[in-house]
């Protein structure tokens, strides 16, 4: 009896066992209305579809948010020593280099404004051996080859917009003024570049350190490996201060846009000297100054009545033309340098605390202290090896003998050379141009040619700046 129960009870909990029709198939088909009959699984699945969805969802939006920010941060201004050095070279000819985020930590930007045969060539010395410093000497040179003849006045635009790219360490600007089909710029190509503290010390080369005061041999940084304008970017990047040296800007007024931009931090250093001095260099010089003397020259006013050059009575030989030019851009000079002035004498805002002239006389008798001055005003500190390296440098016991060469001489002797060499006719001739300029500057103007030639007696008094 009880067998007989129980097999009843198996024949109801599992009655598809009596029937072999339907094997697998018949469970498949049990299961499966087995789940539909019970609603809660299925909202499980649903439940859990959901989830998954919206994790999807969410993650793609936390994706798209933060794509959105890096795009963002990539348009507000950067540090100034960010390195790229993933980023691939760009050209001037891609557009979108043009529009490269301004530096957002403002560095010191100097500019030495002089001209030719002032002693410039010393007086950036004095910036490319400091240590933190990213001295370039006369880039605004390419412009006027690439672009000769044309007259000095009429390449002022072309020179600030070049200053502008290099004060954001965008060397590419070079590469617009390379020859048609030439090699890419390289470090070596740069003018002075065999000179350059930078361009000769490690990283780039290992033939000198930054650090360590001393003139570069040319001989031996011409040696050294050109490198990529890209990687000499990413110097120009490391360091805090920037200068630059030009003869090329002939009026402080020609920077104004620089020096108002609220990206850079642009000071002035106007190294000044007598301009008679000035004159006897460059006619010393004038087989070197031919080109420039001549784009100078081109940018006289045809309007101007002007003094003869030579004596009527003196015969007029090819050493007279060539002094011609020399004497003759003198006029274009102390016009600018006289431009200059005025607006230094009465600065504008974006002039005021960033300008400080320095007269070359004053630098070469005190080299120590001026040097101090300079360095005070654009935020470097001075030490023992540089203060040493500027009174070796003006205290020789030799005479220039190279016009584009920096060497120890006795620059106080060379800085009244001109009294002895120019004639009386050449001293009132540039006198004549220079009228405003010396006055302003400190220099005396002379009555004879013997009061010239008596160096006893002083011709500089003191400067109204």
């Amino acid at each position: 009896m009880r067998g007989k129960q129980y097999h009843r009870q198996l024949k109801l909990t599992a009655p598809w066992e009596n029937d072999a029709g339907y094997g697998r198939k018949l469970r498949t088909h049990r299961n499966h209305t087995k789940i539909i009959a019970q609603p809660g699984i299925v909202m499980k699945v649903l439940r859990r579809k959901r989830i998954v969805l919206f994790i999807a969802y969410f993650l793609l939006l936390v994706l798209t948010m933060l794509n959105l920010a890096n795009y963002k941060w990539t348009k507000v201004p950067q540090q100034c020593n960010h390195q790229m050095r993933s980023a691939s070279y760009q050209g001037r000819s891609d557009i979108r280099f043009l529009y490269r985020p301004y530096l957002a930590k403002k560095r010191q930007l100097v500019y030495v404004l002089t001209t030719w045969r002032s002693g410039s060539s010393f007086f950036g010395e004095l910036f490319n051996q400091h240590p933190e410093v990213f001295f370039l000497y006369e880039p605004m040179w390419h412009i006027w080859q690439k672009l000769y003849p044309g007259d000095a006045v009429s390449l002022q635009g072309a020179a600030r917009d070049m200053l502008s790219s290099l004060y954001r360490c965008d060397l590419s600007v070079f590469q617009l003024y390379n020859s048609p089909g030439g090699k890419n710029f390289t470090s070596l190509g740069l003018f002075g570049a065999s000179l350059n503290k930078v361009v000769c010390s490690y990283p780039l080369c290992s033939a000198y350190r930054k650090e360590v005061v001393g003139m570069v041999d040319d001989k031996v940084c011409k040696k050294c490996p050109p490198q990529s304008l890209r990687l000499l970017e990413e110097e120009c990047l490391k360091y805090s201060t920037i200068v630059i040296k030009g003869v090329r800007i002939l009026d402080v007024n020609v920077l104004a846009p620089l020096m108002e931009d609220p990206s850079l931090d642009v000071k002035v250093v106007h190294l000044v000297r007598d301009p008679r001095a000035v004159a006897n260099s460059r006619i010393k010089s004038r087989h070197g100054l031919i080109r420039e003397n001549l784009q100078v020259v081109r940018s006289r006013d045809p309007k101007l009545r002007r003094m003869p050059f030579v004596d009527p009575n003196h015969k007029a030989n090819k050493k007279d033309g060539s002094d011609y030019h020399s004497i003759g851009a003198m006029e274009v000079i102390c016009d600018r340098t006289s431009r200059t002035l005025r607006t230094a004498l009465n600065p504008p805002s974006w002039l005021k605390g960033k300008y400080m002239a320095v007269r070359y006389e004053d630098l070469v008798e005190n080299p120590v202290k001026i040097l101090r001055n300079i360095y005070r005003f654009t935020n470097l500190t001075t030490n023992h090896d540089i203060e040493s390296f500027a009174l070796n440098m003006t205290s020789g016991s030799s005479s220039s003998s190279k016009p584009f060469i920096v060497s120890s001489r006795n620059a106080t002797q060379a800085a009244s050379a001109w009294r002895t060499v120019l004639s009386i006719q050449q001293i009132k001739q540039v006198e004549d141009y220079c009228h405003h300029s010396m006055v302003v500057l400190g220099y005396d103007r002379v009555r004879t040619a013997g009061e010239a030639k008596d160096l006893r007696k002083s011709l500089l008094t003191v400067s109204k700046l």
